[in-house]
């Protein structure tokens, strides 16, 4: 343990002279996830980065659908930021925004069922099995690249069966955030009797009826029950072939919302979660990193070094992302998502219309139906053995244009 606590203070140095010799010149703070850091505080910033779990590439997991790959790399870099953005929405819930892991504490139980719903095994619940089959629904193949909106509606479908997690993801369509539709899908009451599932589908007592070992997942726990937390998910293209510069600033005022949850996207193929901004640059996690796959019993501690980023956090211009876009932003309470409609009125839409915002829902859509876990006899990762028996129809499913 003091071994790898000495590593992680060296990097730590390391990386926060490496800030003060690379920083931009420029007087701009640094805001990431809706946390803002100035030049003077690159530890903390460090910290924070460095507290986000960090989905890569992986290798020697057991094959996908028994005879498929054993490994992502090459082909799962945006499941990766998919797991990432879902991941973030996760430790806001159970843990606070402010949460930060360190190496040298115990780590509440909370995050550690956090990441057995990630494990790369076919039974955890947003594992890279999971999404890759789940994916066969929205017309992909096991082992072909996904873009932003594919993986938003893999994560949509794949959280009906998250019994732990009552998490409602929603993902918009056509550029527009549909209010009535958000309240009709979260607003679901009864929530607080539900029994809640541990990692791998057992039924366990709900977090709320254990208590937390820690203050902010204690107070996580509070939230009323009769409003389902969000993760709001808006696929954008902001432009054709290059980002349009008009769309910049509204994409940079995302990253300073409370709500921020990060953006998906990258380059042409190379997916990255974009958690940050300074300046007219980006900061990102990078999972192009191929990974040994990391194997945990249900209940057990994950050993969970290779899931915190030791790397400097690499940056690019805003000019050389992909237009091909996902917002992604946390909604923990109603209170929190009146909040967050607040601030992109008086802030966002200010700057450019990356996005609308409607009360009702359009009368020439079709009618909106929350989404509902399909009635299927089976329980872990056989419910995606079949797709296309499970959603035979699309009806209750926002589907996207490209």
């Amino acid at each position: 343990m003091e071994a790898v606590l000495a590593t992680y203070e060296n990097q730590i140095n390391v990386l926060s002279e490496f800030l003060e010799e690379d920083f931009p010149d420029t007087d701009e703070p640094v805001w990431m996830l809706g946390a803002c850091y100035n030049k003077t505080m690159n530890a903390e910033l460090l910290s924070d980065v460095r507290s986000r779990l960090w989905f890569t590439y992986r290798k020697k997991f057991s094959p996908i659908g028994g005879t498929g790959p054993s490994s992502d790399a090459g082909w799962g870099c945006m499941l990766r930021c998919g797991q990432m953005i879902l991941a973030q929405a996760l430790l806001c819930r159970h843990l606070g925004r402010d949460w930060r892991w360190d190496p040298e504490k115990h780590q509440p139980k909370e995050y550690h069922r956090i990441l057995h719903c990630f494990l790369d095994k076919k039974d955890s619940c947003y594992s890279i099995h999971q999404m890759a089959q789940m994916g066969v629904g929205e017309g992909k193949s096991v082992g072909e690249w996904y873009g932003p909106n594919t993986v938003a509606q893999v994560l949509k479908k794949l959280a009906l069966f998250d019994d732990w997690n009552p998490l409602a993801v929603y993902v918009s369509m056509d550029n527009t955030v549909v209010l009535e539709d958000i309240k009709k899908q979260c607003r679901q009451p009864g929530l607080e009797s539900r029994p809640r599932a541990g990692p791998c589908g057992r039924s366990e007592v709900s977090v709320s009826d254990q208590g937390c070992s820690e203050g902010q997942g204690r107070h996580q726990s509070q939230e009323p029950l009769d409003w389902r937390p969000l993760l709001l998910v808006i696929p954008l293209r902001m432009g054709i072939n290059n980002i349009n510069p008009v769309y910049i600033q509204a994409l940079k005022e995302c990253f300073k919302m409370p709500q921020s949850c990060g953006v998906l996207g990258g380059k042409p193929n190379l997916a990255y979660y974009f958690i940050g901004v300074i300046d007219d640059e980006l900061i990102y996690l990078d999972p192009h990193t191929t990974q040994q796959a990391v194997e945990s019993e249900s209940g057990i501690a994950v050993d969970d070094q290779s899931y915190h980023c030791q790397r400097t956090p690499h940056r690019m211009k805003i000019t050389s992302l992909d237009p091909s876009v996902a917002l992604g932003f946390f909604c923990g309470s109603e209170e929190d998502f009146d909040s967050w409609c607040d601030l992109v009125k008086q802030e966002l839409l200010k700057k450019n219309n990356l996005f609308e915002l409607v009360e009702k829902h359009p009368s020439h859509w079709p009618p909106f139906v929350p989404p509902t876990k399909p009635e299927v006899q089976t329980t872990g990762a056989e419910f995606i053995e079949s797709p296309d028996k499970l959603f035979e129809s699309e009806e209750e499913f926002e589907i996207l244009n490209v």
